[in-house]
């Protein structure tokens, strides 16, 4: 027979599928993939549960329902200070389609994009389908920082575009001012766009302060802003983003989402727009609850002898677990499920390039005692001299 795309053609499955897989089958707690154990404000939920019911349930406009769109717009000027007439704002199905579009929409064969390691592991895939070339800017942790000399490398006058998500998945990183300065220096002197994944726009922690690349100076016409319900509420199934950026990219890309999933539906854009509508107060304490989870399995992994990187943004923590002699970041993750119950993900999944072998992602954005109960096992197995339970 002929052929499939050779991008997909035996591509492995996800590694949040694998694990979560390997997860049921040692019915071990999970704190692989990034999604919270409690649904979003009920509040919320009503408005979708009753605007179902009442409908209309047709399609709405591909755009996305206009008192949605405003409610993102308002999203932005509230907290940003970025000042967007709604109808430069696009509803999508999900923020992974939202990348999609852009990519779709801005890359044509040949053209390079840069791409922060480690990064999602959707970016290059897509980047590739669209026929674009990956240039990647290594993040160094325990800081994730990078240099100046990499950035330099990855631009070129081939350069198309940034893909930059910030806050990050999986480092948990909130890229300073500074960073993104030097970012928009190297978009302006190579007359280049960035598509911004903010999906954690609200998760953000302490002192650290979420900083949109398109309010930087002269940034406005070249960013588009990709944001989530999914992440903002702690509703990640309804898969309800949006895109917002200046109407000469926001047209294309809204071509792209036409011929990709049409439309968002319609009762969950109704509650989204209440959502975004919230006071002030939930934002904030949606960030200050899942900092003390952060703060909590911290703690419980610090008494294990597990340190973790900083943390500033997103759902995630990461363990260095290089001193416990258990292999490889996969085999480590793999043996905890097995022989402890305790599923993670190995960050080396999210390199394209070069990755370190001694770091693991958790996702902290559980109930408390579900977080508890890892670091018992993990403390269980630690006392097991790391072997299985008899």
């Amino acid at each position: 027979m002929r052929p499939t795309h050779p991008l997909y053609t035996g591509m492995p499955t996800t590694i949040f599928e694998v694990m979560s897989r390997l997860a049921i089958e040692h019915n071990a707690v999970n704190l692989g993939q990034g999604f919270p154990d409690v649904d979003g404000p009920e509040e919320v939920r009503r408005v979708a549960a009753d605007a179902l019911m009442e409908g209309p349930n047709q399609y709405p406009p591909m755009m996305g329902l206009p008192e949605l769109r405003q409610a993102v717009a308002g999203n932005e000027a509230r907290f940003f200070g970025i000042e967007r007439d709604p109808a430069h704002v696009l509803i999508t199905s999900g923020a992974t389609e939202a990348l999609s579009d852009c990519l779709m929409a801005m890359v044509e064969p040949g053209d390079e994009v840069v791409v922060f390691d480690p990064c999602y592991d959707c970016y290059v895939p897509l980047i590739k389908r669209a026929g674009g070339v990956p240039k990647v800017v290594p993040l160094s942790p325990p800081d994730w920082s990078f240099s100046q000399a990499d950035l330099n490398a990855a631009f070129t006058d081939r350069t198309k575009a940034v893909l930059i998500n910030n806050p990050h998945n999986p480092a948990s990183k909130v890229f300073s001012r500074e960073e993104l300065e030097r970012v928009a220096a190297k978009l302006t002197a190579h007359d280049a766009y960035a598509i911004c994944d903010e999906v954690y726009e609200h998760l953000v922690f302490g002192q650290a302060e979420h900083v949109p690349l398109a309010t930087l100076p002269g940034m406005a016409e070249r960013c588009v802003r990709i944001g989530s319900a999914g992440k903002s509420f702690s509703l990640t199934g309804w898969k309800v983003g949006y895109v917002a950026g200046p109407p000469a990219l926001i047209a294309p890309i809204a071509k792209a989402h036409q011929f990709t999933t049409f439309t968002t539906p319609p009762n969950l854009q109704k509650a989204v727009a209440f959502g975004l509508g919230l006071s002030d107060d939930y934002f904030r304490r949606l960030a200050d609850e899942l900092a003390t989870k952060r703060n909590r399995l911290a703690s419980g992994l610090a008494a294990l002898g597990l340190p973790t990187l900083q943390a500033d943004g997103s759902y995630f923590l990461i363990a260095d677990i290089g001193q416990l002699g258990l292999g490889s970041d996969v085999d480590a993750a793999q043996r905890m499920t097995v022989e402890a119950g305790v599923t993670t993900v190995p960050m080396s999944a999210f390199y394209s390039g070069d990755a370190p072998n001694h770091l693991l992602r958790f996702c902290f954005c559980k109930r408390d005692e579900v977080l508890d109960e890892a670091v018992t096992r993990l403390k269980a197995w630690q006392e097991r001299g790391f072997k299985a339970a008899a």
